[in-house]
């Protein structure tokens, strides 16, 4: 089964002035990508405005990613919903459409114990092929429920199909943890992109990172100079990265993104409220800020 691995780039949703999926700014967001050289593509995630999304307008982004990425990268579809019946039919449908793999962030808002948790992933792996990999995605400052390593082991040994983990926690602790479930045979993507270069020395296989939407080819460096075993061309290009990284405010705010993608000369588009645009000052002070690295 196909897995992620290196630049992982979660992917915005670029809105029109009316509060429509923008089709061609995101074939263009596509393209851009896939041009400097990221390895996957992980869009309708929580950089996608997932929870603020339709899921006829979910589907939509993922048909046009996968039908504009044309083979060349590997895509993996954010399939997780609020409800277990949607976030199925977003998993299924990811299949049809032929992408790689999904990802399925942890039931969030109301508390899920281990019991009910491994239970969700099972309904979820069940009613998928099970050749089609599933990555579990963590995320507790967001998502309120975490899954600890002991709780990953049995979500595997139920779901053939799980491979991996997707966590966007900073906590390495955690992710060591994790790089032993199913003994070792577990694949783990980093979430938190300024710390690429340590989780791939610890054994990761790379980083979803939203950073990397509006400035790729810095991450693309990380990784290019990892594998060829050039550390110290790789710090030099994690110390750059994380520079951006710290700029952008570490993705907090994805109209950052957006504008800077706009910067780039690819249409980063609105905001869904209630998440807003940018001020023309702020917009102003960050394209004067990040021009040194364009």
């Amino acid at each position: 089964m196909k897995k992620l691995f290196g630049v992982i780039t979660a992917m915005t949703t670029p809105f029109t002035e009316d509060d429509k999926v923008d089709v061609a700014a995101l074939e263009q967001q596509t393209e851009f990508l896939i041009g400097k050289g990221v390895d996957c593509l992980y869009p309708t995630g929580t950089t996608g405005e997932m929870y603020l999304m339709s899921a006829e307008e979910r589907e939509l982004v993922a048909e046009t990613v996968v039908k504009k990425a044309a083979g060349r990268v590997t895509v993996f579809i954010h399939a997780g919903a609020m409800t277990l019946a949607e976030t199925i039919r977003l998993a299924q449908h990811a299949h049809k459409i032929g992408a790689d793999g999904v990802g399925v962030v942890t039931p969030s808002y109301f508390t899920v114990d281990d019991r009910a948790m491994v239970q969700y992933y099972k309904d979820v792996c069940s009613a998928l092929p099970q050749d089609f990999p599933v990555y579990v995605y963590v995320i507790p400052q967001l998502a309120h429920n975490d899954i600890s390593a002991e709780t990953m082991n049995k979500i595997c040994e139920a779901c053939p199909n799980v491979v991996g983990v997707k966590y966007s926690y900073a906590d390495m602790g955690r992710v060591l943890q994790y790089l032993r479930v199913n003994n070792g045979n577990f694949s783990v993507v980093f979430g938190a992109d300024s710390m690429f270069l340590p989780a791939l020395v610890a054994g990761c296989d790379g980083t979803v990172s939203g950073c990397s939407g509006p400035f790729p080819e810095y991450f693309v460096e990380v990784y290019k100079q990892f594998k060829a075993g050039n550390m110290e061309a790789a710090r030099k290009a994690q110390d750059t990265a994380n520079d951006l990284v710290w700029l952008m405010k570490a993705g907090a705010d994805m109209s950052i993104f957006k504008n800077i993608l706009t910067f780039r000369g690819i249409p980063g588009g609105h905001m869904r409220k209630p998440l807003m645009d940018l001020s023309e000052e702020d917009v102003k002070a960050l394209h004067e800020a990040v021009k040194a690295y364009i």
